[in-house]
């Protein structure tokens, strides 16, 4: 089988390309790195050095390297609509968007056309097969370094091509991996930042950049008082905590809307910052939909149509999040998500995924919060 091995310059990756080589052959291995961002960079997988340490580590592995430049496509379906998102009162995860567009999209596509068979990545993330053939997404080996919240939107097309070399392994076996074959990237940091802003300009900064910020008022959640200025209200994101209202009466206090229109941010409570529902977009599915959400998946079995309660799936509201019980329901081509216990607000722009509370593990499908 021949593979190609998407090689963003970090360890993961690093030790996902080892792999491959490993198992299918260095003959039939080869490793791409992408440019996405045609900016100025220093955090995340954009910089100059990452691109120049994912053709070390593949020099080091034997294996030929490619450069893809994917600027375009990443400017028009990543960071463009981030700032849209932003100037609409959105906040977007350019990371999921990326795996959605880009990398599990565009990058199969030019893999296919070069006869590839699958790509490999070094997400920490599992793919299993099922009796009938089908395929499942599930958490990586490491509970602290699961990706699959961010592959979530992720269906069988894509999984039939796609491979997770190091889903089996913690973040510190593919680090001793590494550092065992001798790997430059053995001892790198994990990226954290979004990768096409750098880190002296901040989002505040790269956002003032792109669109036109306006100053807005700060009013109470429930009473409607006026409590004070804020400097932008597209840099304000539902949930946000800090710069909220920690003034003279020592509350805190958490955004609970952004109404760029008006430019008003509404703050409240702890309690206010709570709700018991969500309404989720752009639905996918792993496998497709749960029987009561538009039809059966094919051969998967778990959840089912309560009495008159929806549909039972786990919902979990971020990356690191705590998968909460909930009631799901189809409407239109929406989904309505009612928690078992309130979850902090989620910003419109972020993605929901949804696991099959019969095997938690194994993620059912996703959708953006609206």
């Amino acid at each position: 089988m021949r593979v190609l091995v998407a090689m963003s310059g970090g360890v993961d990756s690093s030790v996902a390309a080892a792999l491959a080589a490993e198992q299918y052959g260095r003959d039939q291995v080869v490793g791409a790195t992408l440019k996405l961002w045609g900016g100025a960079s220093d955090s995340g997988c954009c910089s100059v050095a990452d691109v120049e340490d994912a053709r070390r580590v593949a020099d080091q592995l034997g294996l030929v390297h490619h450069v893809f430049n994917f600027a375009a496509e990443f400017d028009e379906r990543v960071v463009d609509p981030y700032v849209r998102g932003h100037a609409e009162g959105r906040t977007p995860n350019p990371c999921i968007e990326c795996n959605r567009h880009l990398k599990f999209d565009r990058l199969l596509e030019r893999a296919r056309g070069l006869g590839f068979d699958a790509v490999a990545t070094g997400h920490h993330a599992r793919r299993l097969s099922t009796a009938e053939g089908r395929f499942r997404l599930c958490r990586g080996a490491d509970p602290l370094k699961d990706q699959s919240y961010v592959l979530a939107m992720l269906g069988q097309d894509q999984l039939a091509r796609t491979v997770f070399p190091v889903g089996e392994l913690t973040k510190g076996q593919v680090r001793d991996e590494a550092r065992r074959l001798g790997l430059r990237t053995a001892a790198k940091p994990d990226s954290q930042d979004v990768c096409f802003i750098r880190s002296d300009q901040g989002r505040a900064g790269f956002l003032g950049s792109r669109l036109p910020l306006h100053p807005g008022r700060l009013v109470d959640h429930e009473t409607g008082e006026d409590l004070g200025p804020v400097e932008a209200v597209e840099l304000v994101t539902v949930g946000q905590r800090r710069g909220m209202g920690h003034g003279t009466d020592g509350k805190r206090r958490f955004v609970t809307a952004v109404d760029i229109a008006n430019r008003r941010i509404s703050v409240g409570s702890p309690e206010a910052a709570h709700t018991g529902d969500v309404r989720l977009h752009t639905v996918t599915w792993v496998d497709g939909a749960p029987a009561g959400l538009g039809g059966p998946r094919p051969g998967a079995g778990g959840a089912g149509v309560g009495d008159g309660a929806g549909v039972a799936l786990l919902a979990q509201c971020s990356a690191h999040g705590r998968p909460v019980p909930s009631s799901v329901r189809a409407v239109g081509d929406e989904l309505s998500i009612a928690f078992g216990a309130p979850q902090r607000r989620v910003a419109p722009g972020q993605t929901v995924a949804l696991y099959d509370p019969d095997d938690p593990d194994a993620v059912v499908g996703s959708g953006i919060a609206a």
